[in-house]
């Protein structure tokens, strides 16, 4: 079994326990919202680039998650991507808050 099959099995328990624990969390405050807000234009937004249609990183567009669950952009932000650009997230953030981030990248980021 090739490495990469095997860290991709390895993802599916993360992926699971990101779905049942972003069910249980709280949301994050009004506060922490726009904090996280401005986490994906400044930080997000340098790879992705500042409207997230793009640049180093894919788009992160509402049209262009389609098909990506919740917990699955939820993993990859809190884990990253190993062998690319995209870090993880895990000590900056909590499993709400990427959660939220997430969500919000699903719905579309509104001002």
């Amino acid at each position: 079994m090739s490495w990469i099959r095997m860290a991709l099995l390895g993802l599916i328990p993360l992926l699971v326990f990101s779905a049942v624990g972003s069910a249980l969390a709280v949301e994050p405050g009004a506060e922490r919202q726009a904090a996280l807000r401005n986490l994906l234009v400044q930080d997000c937004g340098s790879c992705h680039g500042l409207t997230l249609r793009g640049g180093l990183g894919p788009a992160l567009l509402p049209a262009d998650l389609v098909g990506k669950p919740s917990a699955y952009l939820q993993a990859t932000i809190l884990y990253g991507r190993p062998g690319t650009a995209m870090p993880p997230w895990r000590p900056f953030l909590s499993d709400a808050e990427a959660a939220w981030l997430a969500d919000t990248l699903l719905r579309g980021l509104k001002p």
